[in-house]
């Protein structure tokens, strides 16, 4: 078979052979698997593929890039890849760091450096045999550079903040080619961009960011049967808005496939489910959850675990998935917006959403850290995230229909803003922020990024860009 290239394929033939022969484009042999996101529902076709293992070869891949006049897109797990690919890849290089997955714990100093392809469990297995954990999220296999540099909320979130606002350097190749680091002394504005810009400045090498001295937490999960989701999502409700900020939890609709792997007594069946952690002593713990055990949950699992569990909690599904989601953030939830919801995926619904979650904000999540950077606050009550399997076309068409059906009938109670990290369609990024950190963002990336090289997922503009001149 003969692949005939697009002009813009031949530009990217003058790669081959950097990154010790790890560059693929169309029609060789190893595209296909490299091109490959988490999300496997989502086709990136980018002109080429590059798989560096160290910063001389990302350095190279930028700059043969720039010769051959093609963008460049950083991407180390490829979690969040349909925004990205909805702005077309033909001219762009899309730079996976998934080798670069290099990891150091200080611990004297409660500090981990982490290479850009790094995944959580990378990090959060060696922190913990040292009694560290990190602002890890609800998945083990998510990229650390992507979750952290768009913002990061996981179970210690409402009392430890945002993830990024944890970092405590940056290590990247602009667009330039120049390798170069990022704190709070050195390249000071574009730390701050970094932290909630995601990946618009560069290709990430390196993170370094705070461990905390958590070796346990009291988690778990609560279990009822879909029948009981109303009398439990409002007690929630009511509970969330009060609860002290030790406690993080998430609230979800779950349609549990009848898989094999999957526990027998959940198997097949339509369930909801409140899972989280709380830090504190146990007695603390279990007055703040006897509000939701009174319900009497046909499961408890919550107990004192070791932190380092935590990273499989939610029970995320692990390896290349195929999904399609929407989301939205909430100020409250009214009893109208909990009557809405309960029509959507309640008792009685045909919908498709394998997961309808909502994400309890609030907390130090509301409050603006001291030296944080572009994303101090996620301004909301709850986040809303909805997901459904696309294992088929038409399972991708239905799932998409039913997600966006349910996130559009909340839009009387939504906030108007995104949370980026969970908007895996493309949204306009200036939902993502304030006005005044939007305008400094675009700035940022003007003076970094002029001849716009540098492609992410949620793009910033420059700032006179035609259309972006105002805020």
């Amino acid at each position: 078979m003969t692949t005939i290239l697009t002009p813009t394929a031949r530009q990217a033939t003058s790669l081959a052979g950097l990154c010790d022969g790890d560059v693929h484009l169309p029609g060789d042999p190893g595209y296909d698997a490299a091109r490959l996101p988490w999300n496997v529902a989502v086709d990136q076709r980018p002109a080429a593929v590059a798989r560096p293992r160290t910063v001389s070869d990302v350095q190279a891949v930028v700059r043969a890039a720039a010769a051959a006049g093609l963008r460049i897109a950083p991407q180390s797990t490829g979690h969040n890849a349909g925004p990205l690919v909805a702005q077309g890849l033909e001219d762009v290089v899309v730079v996976r760091t998934e080798q670069m997955r290099g990891v150091s714990i200080d611990a004297t100093r409660r500090i981990a450096r982490v290479e850009g392809g790094a995944i959580w469990l990378d990090a959060t297995e060696p922190a913990a045999d040292r009694g560290l954990a990190a602002l890890h999220g609800s998945s083990p296999d998510v990229g650390i550079a992507g979750y952290s540099l768009g913002g990061g909320i996981g179970w210690y979130a409402r009392k430890l903040g945002l993830a990024t606002n944890s970092l405590t350097a940056v290590e990247l190749v602009l667009a330039d080619g120049e390798h170069v680091r990022a704190d709070a002394t050195e390249n000071r504005e574009l730390f701050w961009a970094l932290r909630g810009g995601g990946g618009n400045f560069g290709v990430v090498t390196a993170l370094e960011f705070r461990l905390y001295p958590i070796e346990t937490a009291y988690a778990g999960m609560l279990v009822w049967d879909r029948e009981h989701a109303e009398r439990v999502l409002r007690r929630w409700a009511d509970w969330a808005p009060e609860a002290p900020d030790a406690v993080t939890t998430a609230f979800r609709f779950l349609n549990v496939p009848p898989f094999p792997d999957v526990p027998a007594p959940l198997r097949g069946r339509s369930l909801v489910v409140i899972d989280g952690a709380v830090l504190g002593c146990d007695a603390e713990a279990r007055s703040t959850l006897a509000l939701l055990r009174g319900l009497g949950p046909e499961i408890d699992t919550f107990d004192r675990v070791p932190a380092r569990s935590l990273t499989r909690l939610h029970m995320d599904p692990e390896g290349p998935t195929p999904a399609v989601s929407d989301g939205t953030l909430v100020g409250e939830l009214a009893d109208n917006a909990i009557d809405t919801l309960l029509e959507q995926v309640g008792p009685g619904s045909t919908t498709s959403l394998l997961m309808t979650e909502l994400r309890q904000l609030g907390g130090a999540l509301g409050r603006a850290p001291e030296g944080h950077g572009a994303l101090a606050t996620v301004d909301a009550a709850y986040a809303i995230f909805a997901c459904a399997i696309a294992a088929t076309p038409e399972m991708a068409a239905q799932g998409q229909l039913d997600a966006r059906q349910l996130t559009g009938s909340l839009e009387p109670w939504s906030t108007g803003r995104s949370y980026l990290n969970f908007a895996e369609n493309e949204v306009e990024a200036r939902t993502g922020y304030g006005d005044s950190a939007w305008l400094q963002l675009k700035g940022i990336r003007s003076a970094y990024d002029p001849d716009d090289r540098i492609v992410a997922n949620h793009r910033i503009p420059r700032l006179f860009e035609q259309g972006s001149v105002t805020a």
